[in-house]
């Protein structure tokens, strides 16, 4: 997948409304060690929130450009406020079916 469209963003964002932020980014910034975080909770789940906190050296969006570049397949469908939504799909066991690209969502999931 090379990007998501605007349904897809949309679909992910209506399932992440309930979550909670997993992962907070704080002075550190973007680490190795953050990067490996991020990467070991999209393993488990394939949408997530990032909490960015005011201490962070970063704004949302920038943060979430640095976050996608590190971490290959990794797609933002959300930056609001201090608040990053990620998505990668599982590479063995997807759970998340998208809406097909260009094709009405009709009600999935």
């Amino acid at each position: 997948m090379t990007k998501l469209t605007s349904k897809q963003r949309a679909f992910l964002r209506k399932l992440a409304h309930r979550l909670k932020p997993l992962v907070h980014i704080g002075t550190g910034g973007v680490t190795g060690a953050l990067v490996n975080s991020v990467v070991e909770a999209l393993n488990t789940r394939e949408l997530i929130k990032v909490k960015i906190l005011e201490t962070a050296p970063e704004n949302a969006k920038k943060t979430a450009e640095q976050l996608t570049s590190a971490i290959p397949d990794t797609h933002v469908a959300q930056t609001i406020g201090r608040t990053i939504v990620l998505y990668r799909e599982h590479p063995e066991k997807p759970e998340i079916k998208l809406p097909k690209a260009g094709a009405d969502a009709g009600g999935s999931r």
